[in-house]
């Protein structure tokens, strides 16, 4: 690394349509990576099960998350299917302090909000199941929505995916767990060294292939 000072932290980022198997993925790459922690994001939604304030959400109330919003203490946020959720500037802040790496699993309208405020910063991956077919047959297999349900997520995968397209830098296939955790893993390294001025060969040759436009979307976006 550099020696002009502390190295600053990556903001890796994630994202995902659900079925893709990003949890898993994301877990075991914390597992596995000295320092890593996820960010904890905040949320209007109420906790559910064991869920805990401050280790798994910031659990705000809608007029707090608002005030928080009004006073630009977001760094991005949405609303989705009724909730509002984000990631506060601080939390951010704290995660370049870290000079580690800290996972943010959003969706990609946050992860391009992550994205413009800090491009040297961030390392963009979009984790997608090998075809449309494949993340069809993982929902079915839950067993817990209805056929509406899945078209719609389905339809939301597509369009997940399409934006991606345009600003992510990778597209991670998660196949086989292992494979893709080594690969998760490369792009890591790959940032990281890239951030600091130097090369990384092994992990660099790794992560090209994983570079978005190199992964066949057909399938996804037409």
């Amino acid at each position: 690394m550099s020696s002009d000072g502390p190295a600053r932290g990556q903001l890796l980022v994630l994202s995902a349509p659900s079925g893709a198997g990003k949890t898993t993925l994301a877990r075991r790459f914390v597992d596995i990576t000295p320092g890593a922690c996820f960010s904890i994001s905040a949320t209007t939604r109420a906790p559910r099960g064991d869920e805990r304030d401050g280790v798994d959400y910031h659990f705000l109330s809608p007029g707090r998350f608002a005030e928080q919003v009004a006073a630009g203490a977001f760094a991005e946020w949405a609303e989705v299917h009724g909730h509002r959720y984000g990631t506060l500037r601080a939390t951010v802040d704290d995660a370049l302090r870290s000079g580690t790496v800290t996972v943010f699993d959003i969706d990609v309208q946050g992860g391009s909000q992550i994205l413009d405020r800090w491009p040297r910063d961030a390392v963009t991956v979009l984790v997608i199941p090998p075809s449309p077919g494949e993340l069809e047959r993982r929902l079915r297999g839950r067993s817990t929505e209805s056929d509406e349900a899945i078209r719609l997520r389905l339809a939301a995968a597509r369009a997940e995916v399409a934006r991606a397209a345009l600003r992510y830098e990778y597209v991670l296939v998660n196949d086989r767990l292992e494979e893709a955790v080594a690969c998760l893993v490369a792009i890591s390294r790959t940032g990281r060294a890239r951030r600091a001025g130097l090369a990384d060969p092994d992990p660099a040759a790794i992560a090209a292939a994983a570079e978005a436009g190199k992964v066949d979307l057909s399938a996804w976006v037409q």
